[in-house]
Order: C-alpha cells, then structure tokens, then sequence
C-alpha cells in the first residue's frame, strides 16, 4: 500500500452481484486490492459540439492510476445514490461544472488489474454520454490535465501516453450512444 492510499479517506463501494444487484458494501480500498471485489462504478464520457471527447489526465496525487489519461470522469457511487447522481456529483467536483445532460449508455464489467499500484478495478460500470457545454474548471487535486480529441487525435495519444487499464473497455463499450449522439464526430 502506498503511502497516499494510508491516508485516503474511507468510503464504501456498494458490492454487488453480475447482475448488477447490490450485495452489500466494502471499504474503498479493501475492494480494489487483490484479488477485487465487483463493485459499483460510473464512467462519463462529454463530448464538444464538434464530437470531439473530453479527456482528463489524472492528477499525480491519486493513490490509483495516477498521471494517466482516462475518459472524462469516472468513480463510484456511494452506497444507495444512483450512478447518474453520483456521475453528475463527481462531474461537478472534478471538473468544476454539473453536465446539463447525461444519457445512460449502458453497462459493462470487467477486471483490469494496474500493473503500477497493484490494485485492480473488479467494476459493474454505468456508462453516460452527454454534451460538454461549460467551461472547464479542474481541481487540480483531481485532475492534471484535461483535452479535447476525435478519433484520431485519440489513437495517437493512446500510442504515446499512458491510460487507465479500464479506458478501452468503457470507451468501446459507450461507443454506440457516443456515435448516436455525435454522428458527424468520426467515432
């Protein structure tokens, strides 16, 4: 355990079955360390009036995948709040703003361990699309970066820098709305 994740704060994750059915609640941490624990999850992907998708780098500071690029925000909802309360909620605090719209696309899971921490995502995922039509304002204790790209702008950042283990797995899965949404984004 790093030093950061001994003073990370403690927050339940909701459990839950592969159905989705929660199953109870573990200490944040405790459901990431190996081997997992399937648990709760939202990623949110925004996307600029052109299509093109808001990304962030993560700040340095997180105890889990930090300094690597990921979808726009993601997280877990605290034990009973509804993943697109908890996607709207985690929007505001990282990214300074409250998306005017998300739209539910769908759910994934998977286990990606982190080759870095050595912990590992075990994720039930709400994924949510919408319009990134505010201003951009990081905490910057959330968030080192944050950038706009399309498809290709994409494909080479992911040939250069590093991203969360999950990134592919949420994009891919949140593709279709993504592409219903911004049909003219060249997703």
């Amino acid at each position: 355990m790093t030093r950061e994740a001994a003073h990370e704060p403690v927050t339940l994750l909701e459990l839950v079955s592969p159905d989705g059915v929660t199953i109870g609640t573990a200490e944040k941490l405790s459901a990431h360390q190996a081997p997992g624990k399937l648990h709760r999850a939202f990623s949110v992907f925004l996307l600029d009036r052109t299509g093109r998708v808001l990304l962030q780098r993560r700040a340095l500071t997180k105890y889990h995948s930090p300094g690597v690029w990921s979808n726009t925000c993601c997280g877990h909802p605290y034990p009973g709040e509804a993943p697109e309360d908890a996607a709207a909620r985690r929007s505001r605090e990282e990214l300074g703003f409250t998306p005017t719209l998300l739209v539910p696309a769908g759910t994934v899971s998977y286990r990606h361990p982190d080759d870095i921490s050595g912990l590992v995502e075990q994720e039930y995922n709400h994924l949510f699309v919408g319009p990134a039509d505010q201003p951009v304002n990081p905490d910057p204790n959330e968030v080192a970066d944050t950038l706009f790209v399309n498809r290709d702008e994409l494909e080479t950042l992911y040939e250069e820098k590093p991203f969360s283990a999950w990134f592919r797995t949420v994009l891919d899965a949140a593709l279709p709305e993504i592409r219903r949404i911004a049909p003219f984004g060249g997703w």
